[in-house]
C-alpha cells in the first residue's frame, strides 16, 4: 500500500489525490514532477480505477518507459490495459482501430522523412513542376505546418511576394501528396495526430466511445504541447454534446511555462491559457520545492525567469541551504574559453568526488562546439556530443578526414566509397556495383579492383566505360600524389590538407551543394579552415614528437573511443534544448554573449531589434516579446540543469566566419542578482605541495590509460 504522507511534500500530496475533474499542475524544475506523476497513477489504480480508463501521454519513448516501469514497481502489477505513451504511439494504435472509417486498410504504412522527399519529388513530378532550386526538406516542413495548422498558405513560409501563382502551384503539390499517401495506403508523421482528430469530430459516436474508454487523462510536459496535440487530447477529454462539458472530464495537465522552449517546432505554451479557457473549474496546484538545486542556482534563476511578463508567477526555493557562487569568467577567445572549462574540470576531478559524467557543458547551438572538443582531446578528456552534431562528425570535416584516412590506407573501403565521388565525379552505381562485384570475387579492397580494371594493358578489355577509367585514373592520381607528399616528409600536414581541399575543389562543391544559401557553405567551409588549423598547432606543438599524418589520425580516434580510464562516463557536451530534463552537479553555461543568447537568428526571425530586450511599455502580446522571452526561458532552463555548481563563459571575441569579432556580454547576466556572482580570475600556479601532489598522480592515471 502507497504510503503518500511520507514519501510527498504537501503540493504533491494535492497533485496525486486531485484525481477527479480537471487539474493544472506548474511543475516547476526539479520540483518531482516524474514522481508526482508516477504516484498520482499508482494511485488511481490502488482507488480502483481500471487500468483501461487512463491514459497518460509524454513527449519521448524514454519518459514513456521510465514512467510505466515506476508505475509496476510502485502499484506491482503488470499494467498490460494501462496506456503510456507518446502522442504518436497513440495515434497509431487509435488509427489501426478506426483508419478504416476514412477509407483506409487497416494495414497502412508510416512514411518517415526518407520517403516523404522521395513522394514530394513525385507529386511534382506529376504537377509537371521542374524546379532544380527546391529544397525538399523545406516543402515537407511546410506541408507539415499546412497539414497541422501552424499557418495557412496566405501567411505559409515564403509566400509573401511570391505572387498567387507560386501558391497556388504548391498547394496543389501538397493536394496531391495527401491523395497519393491515400492511394498507397501510407500516412506521414503529421496524419498520426491529425487523422484521429479528423475521424473524431466526423463520428460523434466514436468519440462518446473514447471520451467512455478514456475517462481519465494525463499531459506530461504540457507546454510542449502544440496545437493539434492540444485538440487531440481536450476533444477526448471533453466528449461530445451539451452535457459532456469542460469540467466533469478528470483530465490533468502537468507543465512548466518557464521551460516552453520549442516554439520553433510547434510547442505553444498559450496551451496553458486554453486550457484553463476550457476547463474553467480547474483546480491549479504549484510545485515549487526543488529537490535538484542549492538556494544560490535557484534564487540565479528566479532572479532572470522574473523578467518574463507572459508567466505563471512561482518562485522556486530549496532546503540545500547555500551553495557555492555562480562563477562568471570572461575569456579572451573561444580557445581561452575551452581551455577554462577543461582546466575547471581538472581541478575538480582532483578532488575524487566527481566522474567526467558529473559535468555537463551547455551550448546555445551546436555549431559553438569544435574548440571545446579540439581542447577535450587534447587533454584526453572523453566525451560525448549530444543534441546536435559533434564537430569531428560533421559532414564537410568527415570528408576531408576520409580522404585523409585514404591516403594513409588506400585500402580502406568505407572512406574510399565516401571520397570517390565526394565531390562528385560522376562515378555512378553502377561503376561502384561493378568494382564491388570485382573485389568480391577476387577476395581483393576497391583500390586493387580500380587499378586492375583501370590500368589493364593495352587490348585487355574492361567492363568500365572508357570515360569512367579515366575518371577513376586522375582519382586514384590524386590520393597517390598525397600519399607521397603526406607520407614522406612529417612536416607541412596543415598545409597539405589545405593544399588537399583546394585541389578537389571542396569550396566550389560546397557552393553547388548549397546554392540557394551560400552563407551555409561560408560556414561549412570556415569548419575546415578551423579544422585545418587546429592541425597547425598540434604540428606547432613542441611536446609532440610526431607529426606525421598517421598521429595525426590516431589521435582523431580518440573521439570514438569507448574507454574512459579509470573514471566511469564521460563529459555531456550538448545544446541547451538537449539538456531540458535533465541534471548535473557541476554545469558550465558557454557563450553567454549577446547574439548567443539570445540569439540574434531567433530575435530576428519574430522581426525583433536583436539583442533589446523588451520594456514595461511595449505590447507584451507582440512577436518581439514572446521571442526574448523564450531566449530568457532557454537560459533559465540551462541554469536550473546545475545541482551543485555553476560556470558561466562570455568571451570577449569570438571567431565567426573567417572573422574575429568583438563580443558583448549577453544581457541576461544582469538579470542575475550580483551578489551570488563571483568573476573569476586567472588562477596562479599551484603552489601548495600536497595539491601538486594529487595533479600529479591524476595526470600519471591518465597517461597510463591513453
Amino acid at each position: 500500500m502507497l504510503n503518500l504522507k511520507e514519501e510527498l511534500n504537501d503540493p504533491q500530496l494535492q497533485a496525486v489525490r486531485a484525481i477527479h475533474g480537471p487539474v493544472l499542475i506548474i511543475a516547476g524544475a526539479g520540483s518531482g514532477k516524474t514522481r508526482v506523476i508516477t504516484y498520482r497513477i499508482a494511485h488511481m489504480l490502488e482507488s480502483g480505477i481500471p487500468q483501461h480508463s487512463i491514459l497518460a501521454l509524454t513527449f519521448t519513448n524514454k519518459a514513456a518507459r521510465e514512467m510505466e516501469t515506476r508505475v509496476k514497481e510502485l502499484s506491482g502489477k503488470k499494467l498490460q490495459a494501462l496506456t503510456v505513451c507518446t502522442f504518436h504511439a497513440f495515434g497509431v494504435k487509435f488509427l489501426k482501430e478506426e483508419i478504416e472509417s476514412l477509407g483506409y486498410r487497416k494495414n497502412f504504412s508510416i512514411y518517415d522523412e526518407v520517403d516523404k522527399e522521395a513522394l514530394i519529388k513525385d507529386c511534382l513530378r506529376e504537377s509537371r513542376i521542374a524546379n532544380p532550386d527546391i529544397n525538399y526538406y523545406e516543402m515537407g516542413q511546410l506541408f507539415s505546418g499546412i497539414k497541422t495548422g501552424r499557418y495557412t498558405w496566405a501567411d505559409s513560409p515564403g509566400a509573401a511576394g511570391t505572387g498567387a501563382r507560386y501558391d497556388a502551384a504548391y498547394e496543389n503539390v501538397y493536394n496531391e501528396y495527401n491523395r497519393s499517401l491515400k492511394i498507397f495506403n501510407a500516412v506521414d508523421f503529421d496524419d498520426l495526430l491529425t487523422l484521429p482528430i479528423t475521424i473524431l469530430e466526423q463520428n460523434t459516436a466514436l468519440l462518446k466511445k473514447y471520451h467512455e474508454r478514456f475517462r481519465y487523462i494525463m499531459v506530461d510536459e504540457f507546454q510542449d504541447t502544440s496545437l493539434i496535440q492540444y485538440r487531440l487530447f481536450s476533444l477526448i477529454a471533453r466528449g461530445s454534446g451539451a452535457d459532456l462539458i469542460g469540467t466533469q472530464a478528470n483530465v490533468c495537465v502537468v507543465g512548466d511555462d518557464d521551460q516552453s522552449i520549442y516554439s520553433w517546432r510547434g510547442a505553444n505554451y498559450r496551451n496553458l491559457a486554453c486550457f484553463e479557457k476550457d476547463f474553467p473549474d480547474l483546480a491549479e496546484i504549484k510545485l515549487e520545492q526543488n529537490y535538484r538545486s542549492t538556494t544560490t542556482i535557484l534564487e540565479a534563476a528566479n532572479g532572470v525567469i522574473s523578467h518574463n511578463t507572459m508567466r505563471k508567477e512561482k518562485s522556486l526555493w530549496s532546503d540545500q541551504s547555500g551553495g557555492k557562487s555562480i562563477e562568471l569568467f570572461y575569456p579572451g577567445s573561444e580557445s581561452d574559453e575551452a581551455d577554462f572549462i577543461v582546466s575547471q574540470i581538472n581541478t575538480l576531478m582532483m578532488g575524487g568526488t566527481f566522474a567526467y559524467d558529473s559535468f555537463g557543458v551547455l551550448f546555445r547551438t551546436n555549431s559553438m562546439t569544435r574548440s571545446i572538443e579540439e581542447s577535450f582531446l587534447e587533454s584526453n578528456i572523453p566525451y560525448k556530443v549530444s543534441g546536435g552534431t559533434s564537430f569531428f562528425q560533421r559532414k564537410e570535416i568527415k570528408d576531408i578526414i576520409s580522404y585523409l584516412k585514404l591516403i594513409a590506407n588506400t585500402h580502406d573501403d568505407i572512406n574510399l566509397l565516401r571520397s570517390i565521388n565526394t565531390p562528385r565525379r560522376g562515378i555512378g552505381k553502377t561503376t561502384i556495383q561493378t568494382l564491388s562485384d570485382f573485389a568480391h570475387s577476387h577476395k581483393t579492397s576497391l583500390w586493387d579492383a580500380m587499378e586492375r580494371l583501370c590500368r589493364l594493358p593495352e587490348g585487355v578489355p574492361s567492363p568500365l566505360p572508357q570515360k569512367t577509367r579515366a575518371e577513376l585514373d586522375t582519382f586514384m592520381g590524386l590520393i597517390e600524389d598525397f600519399r607521397v607528399r603526406m607520407l614522406g616528409e612529417k612536416k607541412d600536414l596543415a598545409a597539405k590538407t589545405r593544399n588537399l581541399a583546394d585541389q578537389i575543389d571542396y569550396w566550389s562543391y560546397l557552393i553547388s551543394e548549397h546554392s540557394k544559401n551560400e552563407k551555409i557553405a561560408r560556414w561549412k567551409f570556415a569548419n575546415i579552415e578551423y579544422f585545418i588549423g587546429a592541425i597547425d598547432q598540434w604540428e606547432k606543438n613542441p611536446d609532440n614528437t610526431d607529426t606525421g599524418l598517421f598521429a595525426w589520425l590516431n589521435r582523431i580516434s580518440l573521439i570514438t573511443r569507448d574507454e574512459g580510464g579509470e573514471d566511469r562516463g564521460k563529459v555531456n557536451v550538448m545544446t541547451i534544448h538537449a539538456s531540458k530534463g535533465l541534471e548535473f552537479p557541476v554545469v558550465f553555461i558557454a557563450g553567454a554573449e549577446d547574439g548567443i543568447i539570445p540569439h540574434t537568428r531567433s530575435l530576428e526571425a519574430a522581426g525583433e531589434e536583436p539583442f533589446t530586450p523588451a520594456s514595461a511599455e511595449e505590447d507584451t502580446q507582440t512577436p518581439v516579446s514572446l521571442s526574448m522571452e523564450e531566449e530568457r526561458r532557454l537560459f533559465y532552463v540551462a541554469i536550473t540543469r546545475a545541482r551543485d555548481k555553476l560556470f558561466i563563459t562570455s568571451c570577449q571575441k569570438r571567431r565567426r566566419l573567417q572573422e574575429l569579432v568583438e563580443c558583448r556580454p549577453s544581457p541576461f547576466l544582469e538579470e542575475i542578482p550580483p551578489h551570488l556572482i563571483e568573476v573569476h580570475q586567472t588562477e596562479s600556479a599551484v603552489e601548495n605541495p600536497k595539491q601538486a601532489e594529487d595533479y600529479f598522480n591524476l595526470m600519471r592515471k591518465r597517461l597510463a590509460v591513453t
